[in-house]
């Protein structure tokens, strides 16, 4: 079965999901209480993508020439009883990993078929899983199926970035959406919207039933919705 999927966003008043230039107390506060939140659903794996995992991973490079010869583009699992699981939606290998933990959570790296043998070899090296989720792109849905088949997820959560909960929810994968929204409004053009993909990519709206709002300390609201 699907496991239950959940997208857990913070923004501001209009509907802004970067922090870059907030103020620090504020947003530490906002953070910590995001996380709280967060903690409430119960879920064993947590998914975000390159970008968000590379500020966790805090890397600084991988040798080269660690692949003495091709790598097949199997599925690679260093550890199938972790509590939780650290999901990286990286299509190209960019995220430099010092260790096979992210937050006391196991690391699987999604990638594509085309990502560098090398990279493998390191991912390898330090026993970071890994996850085939498409020849050149990632089909979410087949990423959803292989974590629910292969290490027995059951609860998801997905906390961005925009692009990533934007795929998610345009993908209809998504039974559950969770906004902390702060009160701040940072209309500078340059920050994306919560949820984001491609014009393009975008097929129809999605549809939600709010099934509760909480006001908490400092003036935030948390939404909830299920899809219709």
């Amino acid at each position: 079965m699907k496991p239950y999927v959940i997208c857990h966003m913070m923004s501001s008043l209009d509907g802004h999901a970067l922090t870059d230039g907030w103020d620090r107390p504020f947003t530490k506060n906002a953070g910590e209480l995001y996380e709280t939140l967060a903690r409430q659903f119960k879920f064993d794996a947590w998914i975000c993508g390159r970008v968000t995992m590379q500020e966790i991973a805090h890397g600084d490079g991988y040798p080269a020439g660690l692949a003495t010869k091709p790598i097949p583009r199997t599925h690679h699992f260093a550890d199938k009883n972790a509590t939780c699981y650290a999901v990286a939606i990286d299509p190209h290998g960019k995220v430099e990993w010092k260790s096979n933990q992210a937050l006391d959570s196991h690391v699987v790296a999604v990638v594509t078929e085309a990502v560098a043998d090398d990279y493998l070899a390191y991912l390898q090296s330090i026993s970071v899983s890994y996850i085939f989720g498409g020849k050149t792109g990632i089909d979410l849905a087949k990423v959803v199926t292989i974590l629910a088949d292969e290490l027995g997820t059951e609860r998801i959560i997905v906390e961005g970035g925009p692009h990533v909960s934007g795929s998610f929810v345009n993908a209809g994968l998504v039974d559950e959406v969770s906004v902390l929204v702060l009160p701040l409004i940072d209309g500078r053009g340059e920050h994306p919207a919560s949820f984001e993909v491609t014009p393009q990519a975008w097929t129809n709206p999605t549809y939600l039933t709010l099934t509760s709002a909480e006001i908490q300390d400092g003036g935030s609201v948390w939404l909830r919705y299920k899809k219709q």
